[in-house]
């Protein structure tokens, strides 16, 4: 393997020390997987999940033809290399889905309740999907699942993270903490679906602080421009398809 650059490798050790940072000032601990009661915004997710689960169902419509993971964010190619991950994104780091927005007016409108918001989208594990044991990039965000379609049998599906097994329900948030090693896995023959959300961390300063000038600078970095390009192509092609259909002679 070539040996990493310079910058690179300077990256890698500002990332490094701010993960020390995170871990010393957190005002909500280090656990796996957190108390929901931590975070009051949780429970306003989750009341108003059936607006949410109505414009995924629009979605779902369309199922095939959503993109799998991997091929919008390629460094995610390391886990998953199958069409059984597919996404339908909103938001990231600043870079957001003006179309996708559009179908999902409701899922956006609560999803910028959110303090932090970093991230939003539908993840969607088709049958036998088994994402292998990894750990998140960094720990300077937490991840919110809330479960939308969650098929039975219940011990056929679920996520690690460290030493914790968790089950998603449907109208239930899921909060952990992403730089664990975790996996997830769906066994049944039915579609589990997710809303995937990463916000912020709280920190005390100064964490607070570097955390927000990384997070703020990912937006530069290659793996999000190529991840924003990639999307924009599937864009193109998905709302032209969808233009075409409605425009055809009945």
């Amino acid at each position: 393997m070539a040996r990493p650059s310079l910058t690179t490798r300077f990256f890698m050790s500002v990332v490094a020390m701010a993960e020390r940072l995170n871990l010393k000032h957190s005002r909500v601990g280090n656990p796996p997987v957190h108390d929901n009661a931590t975070f009051p915004w949780v429970a306003a997710i989750e009341r108003e999940w059936p607006l949410i689960r109505a414009e995924l169902n629009k979605v779902l419509l369309r199922q095939e033809e959503l993109p799998s993971f991997h091929d919008i964010s390629t460094d995610v190619q390391t886990i998953s290399k199958d069409k059984h991950w597919k996404t339908f994104f909103l938001t990231g780091y600043g870079l957001s889905s003006e179309q996708n927005i559009r179908q999902c007016p409701e899922t956006w409108r609560i999803v910028r309740q959110i303090p932090g918001l970093k991230t939003a989208m539908f993840s969607i594990f088709e049958p036998g999907k088994h994402l292998p044991a990894h750990r998140g990039p960094y720990n300077g965000v937490l991840r919110l699942h809330l479960g939308l379609i969650v098929p039975e049998p219940r011990d056929k599906l679920g996520i690690r993270v460290d030493q914790t097994l968790c089950h998603w329900e449907e109208g239930k948030a899921l909060v952990f903490d992403d730089a664990y090693e975790h996996e997830a896995w769906n066994h049944t023959d039915k579609t589990r679906v997710v809303l995937f959300v990463d916000f912020v961390k709280p920190l005390r300063f100064p964490a607070r602080l570097v955390n927000w000038l990384l997070l703020n600078l990912a937006v530069f970095t290659p793996f999000i421009r190529e991840g924003l390009d990639n999307h924009k192509a599937w864009e193109k092609k998905f709302y032209a398809e969808a233009e075409q259909l409605r425009n055809r002679p009945r």
